[in-house]
C-alpha cells in the first residue's frame, strides 16, 4: 500500500466533504465581498496608526485610546459581519473535521485500531487551551 497516494485520496475525500465545500464558498464570499475587505482594510490603517502612536517617544495617550477604540469598533464590525459569521462558521466545522482526522492519524500511529478507536478528544479546536494532543 502506497501511503501517499492513500493520502492523496484522503486530500480529495475532504475537498468533497460539504464541510470544506462550504468553508471554501465562504472563504471566497470573504474575498469578493467589497464592503468587508474594505473594512478589513480599515482596520490594518488603524492598527498602524495605532502602532506607531504607541511606538512614538512622546505619546499621545488620548489618541492611542481613541485609535484603540477606532480599532475595536471596526474589529466588531468585521466580527459580526453576516460573510465573516458564515466564515467563521464553516471554519469551525472544518476545523472540528480536521481534529478528528488528526485523532485517527494520532492514535493509529499508537497502535489502536483505525476501525474501533473512538475519535472524540474533548478538543475545543483552540490550540491555546490546549494541554496537548492525544
Amino acid at each position: 500500500m502506497d501511503v501517499i497516494k492513500t493520502a492523496r485520496e484522503l486530500g480529495k475525500a475532504i475537498q468533497q466533504d460539504e464541510r470544506f465545500i462550504r468553508y471554501a464558498k465562504a472563504k471566497l464570499a470573504n474575498d469578493n465581498d467589497e464592503e468587508l475587505q474594505n473594512a478589513i482594510g480599515n482596520f490594518n490603517v488603524k492598527r498602524m496608526e495605532l502602532e506607531k502612536a504607541a511606538g512614538e517617544e512622546n505619546k499621545d495617550e488620548e489618541k492611542i485610546k481613541t485609535l484603540n477604540e477606532e480599532l475595536r469598533t471596526i474589529y466588531g464590525e468585521i466580527m459580526a459581519s453576516a460573510p465573516m459569521v458564515e466564515y467563521n462558521t464553516a471554519k469551525a466545522h472544518l476545523d472540528q473535521m480536521m481534529n478528528e482526522v488528526n485523532i485517527v492519524l494520532s492514535k493509529s500511529l499508537d497502535g489502536e485500531d483505525p476501525e474501533t478507536l473512538t475519535v472524540e478528544s474533548g478538543c475545543t479546536g483552540s490550540c491555546a487551551s490546549c494541554g496537548g494532543c492525544h
